[in-house]
């Protein structure tokens, strides 16, 4: 698999799970642009079915106005279900499944996850779905705005995407990649 070299070439998901003071599981969906790192979703609720990750991502397609060009994910039920298998007959995406076991064949959103996982969800006590919902909502907002990484020349992600946009050549619509 090659490196993306643009915007919306390939993006990247997968599941984090963590519970509620209650002890009620929740489930997380973290949905990651591989190029500009940027975090496109964080959709928590207690159940996530592969109709419901079908309609995300078309609601990430909607924001972002076009579709990536692939996608990254594990062999995990919900992805592997029949709603995401008409989803991907119904786009010009292409779907690339890891091998099972292999979740470093995933690098960007395991990394994403990581890091969400030590400086969001081990931080705090979630009180209910709706606080869960909220800090997650400040934590992707930090995440996209505030902080530099590494990998995208030091840049937010959100500047990363923002440079690429401003380096298009008039009338171009794909991204040439992003200039440092």
């Amino acid at each position: 698999m090659t490196l993306p070299q643009g915007p919306n070439q390939r993006w990247s998901l997968d599941f984090v799970s963590d519970t509620l003071i209650s002890g009620r599981r929740i489930r997380i969906l973290a949905v990651v642009d591989d190029f500009t790192r940027e975090c496109l979703a964080l959709v928590a609720d207690t159940s996530l079915s592969g109709a419901r990750v079908a309609r995300e991502l078309d609601a990430i397609i909607a924001v972002r106005g076009v579709p990536p060009l692939m996608i990254v994910s594990d062999n995990g039920i919900e992805l592997t279900s029949l709603a995401i298998l008409r989803w991907t007959q119904e786009r010009p995406v292409e779907w690339h499944y890891i091998a099972p076991g292999k979740p470093q064949q995933n690098g960007y959103v395991e990394s994403f996850n990581g890091r969400l996982r030590d400086e969001c969800l081990n931080e705090t006590l979630f009180v209910s779905l709706g606080h869960a919902r909220a800090v997650l909502r400040l934590w992707r907002d930090d995440y996209n705005h505030v902080r530099p990484h590494s990998g995208v020349g030091g840049l937010t992600p959100a500047d990363a995407a923002r440079r690429v946009v401003q380096h298009r050549p008039e009338g171009h619509h794909t991204n040439p990649g992003l200039q440092l």
